[in-house]
C-alpha cells in the first residue's frame, strides 16, 4: 500500500485572495502562520513568501513579528516552525478536543492498522482536526491535518450531514447513516478509496464531529466497522 497525500490545500490562500480594506496585512500574517504550522519539519522564509504570495522583505516582517508574538520559532538552520504560543492557541480549539481525541485515535489506528481522523463540521466543509497514522505500518493513506472538502463528499461528510437535522434534496446516502449510525464510501475523495465515517455524538453547540478510517482494502474497513463505532461511542463520552 502507498502513502497518498491528500490534495494540496493552502487554506492561506483564503486569507489573501480578496481581503477587505485595511486587512491586508492581517491576512498575510494569517497566511504566513498557517504556511509555518503546515510544516512542523520547518520553512524557509523564501518557501513562506512564495506561499502568501509577496516578496520576500515582507515575509520577514511577517516572520519577524509572529516570533515575537511566539506564534513561531526560527532555528539554527535558519527554517521557522511552530513554537509554545501557537500551542497554547489551538489547545483552545473546542476545549482541546483534538488532545482528548489523541488516546482512543491512536489506539485505534494501531489496532486496526490503517489511518484513522477525527473531523468536524466547519460551514459547508468537512475539515479534518486530527489524522493518525499507525505507527508499524510503513506505507499507510494519509493527509494532512486542516485538509478540507465539500460535506457532500466522501464518508465523513455524509457521517457529519447525518448528524444535523435533514435538509431537503439530501443524498439517500445522508439518510441511510442516519438511522444506522455510520456509512461506507468509495472513491468519492480519492480514487479507489474506501471511507468508513461514524458520527461522535456530542451536545450542542459543539459542531457534528466524526471518526473516519480510509483504506485501499474494503476488508479492512468492514472488519473495522464494529471498533470504530466503539471508538465514536467512547469519544461522545469523553467530549460530551
Amino acid at each position: 500500500m502507498t502513502s497518498v497525500k491528500g490534495p494540496a490545500t493552502s487554506p492561506g490562500r483564503e486569507f489573501t485572495d480578496r481581503p477587505a480594506a485595511g486587512s491586508q496585512t492581517l491576512a498575510r500574517g494569517l497566511s504566513a502562520l498557517q504556511a509555518v504550522s503546515s510544516a512542523p519539519a520547518g520553512i524557509t522564509a523564501a518557501e513562506v513568501a512564495d506561499y502568501v504570495g509577496v516578496h520576500r522583505t515582507i515575509a520577514y516582517r511577517l516572520l519577524s513579528t509572529l516570533a515575537q508574538a511566539r506564534f513561531i520559532t526560527k532555528g539554527e538552520d535558519g527554517r521557522y516552525r511552530p513554537a509554545a504560543a501557537l500551542a497554547v492557541l489551538g489547545a483552545s480549539f473546542d476545549n482541546n478536543v483534538r488532545q482528548l481525541a489523541l488516546p482512543t485515535l491512536r489506539l485505534l489506528a494501531d489496532d486496526l492498522g490503517t489511518t484513522v481522523s477525527l473531523l468536524v463540521a466547519e460551514g459547508d466543509q468537512q475539515v479534518a482536526i486530527a489524522v493518525i497514522v499507525p505507527t508499524l505500518v510503513f506505507y499507510q493513506l494519509s493527509f494532512h491535518e486542516g485538509s478540507r472538502h465539500p460535506l457532500e463528499r466522501g464518508a465523513a461528510g455524509i457521517a457529519l450531514l447525518s448528524s444535523m437535522p435533514p435538509r431537503p434534496g439530501e443524498r439517500e446516502l445522508v439518510r441511510r447513516a442516519r438511522d444506522q449510525g455510520w456509512v461506507i464510501t468509495h472513491g468519492e475523495i480519492e480514487p479507489d478509496t474506501y471511507g468508513l465515517a461514524v458520527p461522535v455524538r456530542r451536545r450542542p453547540p459543539s459542531p457534528p464531529t466524526c471518526i473516519n478510517l480510509i483504506s485501499h482494502r474494503e476488508d479492512v474497513v468492514l472488519t473495522g466497522r464494529d471498533a470504530v463505532i466503539r471508538a465514536a461511542k467512547q469519544l461522545s463520552e469523553i467530549l460530551g
